[in-house]
């Protein structure tokens, strides 16, 4: 296997005239961040202040940022707003040692470094982003080449660029302005695609998902919890949305291997406002459920160009594995307490049974992030389609239940009990009358036990993203959640459960305001 550090990406742009030059400045903005090396090699004259300059005022965010070169005072120090940006021309000096003079280690300490003539500087660290310009031969006196290469740690964030300015110039975008939107708990990221022209579309970036350690029978968390790997299962849930005339987004462009695509753009008008879920719209969503749930659905979805995807199964391995993990991060970490063997040993005892027969009930496509932050209402639509969504790839064959819960106790938003009776009442009218067999009682049943594993899942979930990827802002919907929680294990068949939550776990079931 190839050493971290002697990863190498080389990526060549062409650059027609000086416009091209600064243009090339947004490119790499995105790449780069504190404590991160960009040196500028090339001939004199070939642009490499011309470049440093657009790209200081974007790191500063100032437009209109005087920038000098810092060729006399080999330095120059700004500060950007989540950190220092130095340019350095190092042209002039002599000798390495001549840095420290310069107060080079303290400057450069947290900052992004962008450095003319670095070579001067000695050796250089090996994670580093190195761009160089050059004057190309021909006629037309202002046209160069930049070749930008990705030294160790920028391998992969230069092929990562690389790959989406290719699928934007062949899928009509490559000259669109591009606008960080935003990243989510996962390693997918977003951004707004603005053509001169005006038109809008979605840049959607992610990448195959790294095998975390293995867990438990060699398979990481993910591959037991159903998880995504790549891109693949969006793109064919997303298709199959579509065909079943509800409002996904329709996919200009996509390139799987790298985990791209270029989506239609819905807009951002939200299913809440600052009082919490608008009824209607609410109403809407849950009819979207109700239609879908009462459809005969395929297992197996096509994929243009690819072997056809076949949707995993919600099992009982994917389903357990989510519930322990409130015994790895929210017990330790949120409640402070230290379980012992037994006490797990009954927690997992008392959910299997309840899982299994979840497991044995019926089954559609379980979007699983069916919630207010990834429904986007379409009010130029019609019907169900008034319903856009956006967050499907780690769809899997569960119980009709687990979606309903997603939407009616959503993580994020409060939904009163008495909206999410009367929404409940308005899905169970729509599925009878679609579906005359529907029970409803058996329904509620599963709805409870979904809710109590979803809200377990989800109390374990926000702890980690807190204590392990140093995410705290999820952590004030705990109290939310734990609410949920407290509701759901009322149900008469999960009082077992719910004495284990009461001994062991009581902090689960505080239900504070």
């Amino acid at each position: 296997m190839q050493a971290q550090n002697d990863l190498q990406t080389t990526w060549t742009i062409d650059l027609p005239n000086e416009a091209a030059t600064l243009a090339l400045a947004p490119r790499i903005q995105p790449l780069v961040g504190p404590n991160d090396l960009v040196t500028l090699s090339g001939d004199l004259g070939a642009g490499k202040t011309t470049f440093a300059r657009a790209l200081v005022r974007l790191l500063v965010k100032e437009p209109e940022l005087e920038v000098p070169s810092p060729t006399f005072t080999l330095m120059q120090v700004y500060q950007a707003p989540a950190f220092p940006v130095v340019h350095a021309d190092l042209y002039r000096i002599r000798d390495a040692s001549e840095l420290s003079e310069l107060g080079w280690e303290e400057a450069a300490d947290g900052a992004v470094l962008i450095v003319e003539w670095a070579t001067k500087a000695g050796e250089l660290p090996h994670d580093r982003l190195d761009i160089e310009l050059a004057m190309t031969s021909g006629r037309d006196p202002g046209r160069r080449k930049a070749t930008i290469t990705g030294h160790g740690a920028f391998a992969e964030r230069v092929a990562r660029a690389r790959n989406i300015q290719a699928l934007l110039d062949r899928s009509g975008w490559g000259s669109a302005e591009r606008a960080f939107m935003l990243g989510d708990a996962s390693v997918r990221a977003y951004e707004r695609l603005t053509n001169p022209d005006g038109a809008k579309a979605i840049l959607m970036i992610s990448p195959p998902r790294p095998d975390g350690p293995p867990v438990r029978n060699g398979k990481p968390y993910s591959a037991i919890a159903r998880l995504a790997e790549d891109i693949r299962p969006f793109i064919a849930v997303d298709e199959a949305l579509r065909a079943q005339k509800l409002s996904a987004p329709a996919i200009y462009a996509y390139d799987a291997q790298a985990g791209l695509a270029v989506l239609e753009d819905f807009g951002a008008e939200p299913v809440v406002d600052d009082n919490g879920p608008m009824p209607e719209r609410y109403a809407e969503a849950t009819a979207v459920l109700a239609s879908l749930h009462a459809r005969s659905l395929p297992s197996e979805l096509p994929l243009k160009r690819e072997e056809a995807y076949r949707v995993p199964p919600y099992d009982i391995d994917a389903l357990m594995i989510e519930i322990e993990l409130v015994l790895e991060w929210y017990a330790p970490h949120m409640a402070r307490v230290q379980l012992s063997s037994s006490a797990r040993a009954a927690f997992i005892n008392l959910w299997r049974p309840l899982l299994q027969q979840i497991c044995a009930g019926p089954t559609t496509w379980a979007l699983r992030d069916y919630h207010s932050p990834n429904l986007i209402w379409l009010p130029e639509r019609e019907g169900l389609r008034r319903v856009g969504v956006i967050d499907f790839q780690d769809c899997v064959l569960g119980h009709p239940a687990y979606d309903v819960v997603s939407l009616l106790q959503d993580a994020r938003v409060t939904v009163s009990d008495e909206l999410e009776l009367k929404l409940l009442s308005h899905y169970a009218r729509l599925r009878r009358a679609q579906t005359p067999d529907f029970n409803m009682m058996d329904f509620a049943r599963a709805y409870a036990v979904m809710g109590a594993q979803r809200a377990t899942k989800i109390l374990g979930i926000f702890a980690r993203l807190d204590r392990r990827d140093g995410k705290p802002q999820y952590l004030a919907h705990l109290p939310r959640v734990e609410r949920y929680l407290t509701k759901d294990l009322n149900h008469p068949e999960l009082a077992p459960l719910r004495a284990w939550y009461e001994t062991h776990l009581p902090r689960a079931l505080a239900a504070r305001p």
